[in-house]
């Protein structure tokens, strides 16, 4: 048995509401909610970033998973918003936690699919034999451009997964990869913000990869969306996961736990990584979970969990997600937002 044996998540406590967004642009601020489903995102501090994120979400997943930092063999962080162009994430996080030395650290990017793509080879590599532990994370500050249609979901957080194999608490049944060449979202190395190419933004990309993944993943495992009890895919809003569900056979029902996106925004390399932590609060023993991410460029990575009896025993360790996503919320006005975000810019 080889799967989750501790995880974690952490968000910022700042938001902003999407209706002072687009007050701020002249937009129509029902229009926003109606169409994207989304209310509020999260804003990271001004000493936040993907580092301090991740840091945080770890630290969580060691305190659910209670083993000695020093025997996971592989530490991977997904972002496209790390903070050295040229030097690891993982390097920071592994001192922070007294994680190594004899550790193998990477960063990964693959667009909003780089967290599952680091739990990805974190669970092949204890699946092969290689090592004890290996930790995969998801985390992103994601970046919007003034005025731009992701600047109403483009926020902060992330989540944490140790893979082994004792005390698993969610077993990983069923993986499954799907990737094509498909510019639908981009950003150029030195430009601050990314751009996307409109009309592949649904069906071309999101859907189809989705799609593609969790058909190939049902059909490998033999199961059928009534088999499972939740499942979450990647949020770059509100209506698209939904969508999708409903494509594909699942019930609004079996989304909901993890549908968190309408309150927190689209973390990029964190949204479905961070859906996950939601659902594995409530979790049961026994509870098949359907996972399936999605990263502009593009692609998709799928799992199937089996939810075991340690659940119990590790869900109130550390502070769960909902309880940060409900809690000790600061509401920031437009121009504290663009404070936090950077987004003012003055030439030399």
């Amino acid at each position: 048995m080889v799967g989750i044996v501790g995880y974690g998540a952490y968000l910022p406590r700042y938001r902003i509401k999407a209706e002072t967004i687009a007050r701020q642009w002249g937009t129509d601020p029902e229009a926003i909610t109606r169409g994207l489903q989304l209310y509020e995102k999260t804003v990271p501090g001004q000493d936040e970033d993907t580092i301090t994120i991740s840091v945080s979400a770890a630290r969580y997943a060691l305190r659910r998973a209670q083993i000695d930092p020093q025997e996971i063999g592989a530490v991977y962080i997904g972002s496209e918003s790390h903070p050295y162009a040229v030097k690891p994430s993982g390097t920071i996080l592994i001192d922070a936690l007294g994680i190594g030395p004899n550790v193998h650290v990477a960063s990964y990017e693959f667009a909003c699919k780089a967290g599952s793509e680091a739990m990805y080879v974190a669970y092949s590599h204890v699946k092969a034999g290689e090592m004890k532990y290996a930790l995969g994370i998801g985390a992103d500050t994601s970046q919007g451009a003034p005025g731009d249609a992701l600047e109403y979901s483009a926020s902060a957080g992330g989540a944490a997964f140790i893979m082994g194999s004792e005390r698993v608490v969610a077993e990983i049944l069923f993986t499954h990869s799907y990737t094509s060449d498909t510019p639908d979202f981009w950003r150029r190395e030195g430009e601050s913000y990314p751009r996307h190419g409109g009309r592949f933004t649904g069906d071309p990309a999101y859907f189809k990869h989705i799609m593609g993944a969790a058909t190939a993943l049902l059909e490998k495992s033999k199961m059928s969306p009534e088999d499972f009890k939740y499942a979450v895919f990647h949020m770059p809003n509100g209506k698209f996961p939904n969508e999708v569900g409903k494509r594909l056979g699942f019930k609004k029902e079996q989304l909901e736990a993890g549908w968190i996106v309408p309150w927190m925004g689209n973390t990029y390399s964190g949204s479905s990584p961070t859906g996950l932590a939601a659902i594995l609060d409530v979790a049961k023993p026994g509870d098949l979970i359907f996972m399936v991410s999605f990263g502009s460029g593009a692609g998709s990575d799928g799992f199937i969990y089996r939810v075991t009896d340690e659940i119990t025993k590790v869900q109130d360790r550390a502070p769960k997600l909902r309880e940060m996503l409900d809690n000790q919320k600061t509401y920031l006005n437009y121009g504290e937002y663009a404070k936090f975000r950077r987004k003012i810019k003055l030439n030399d």
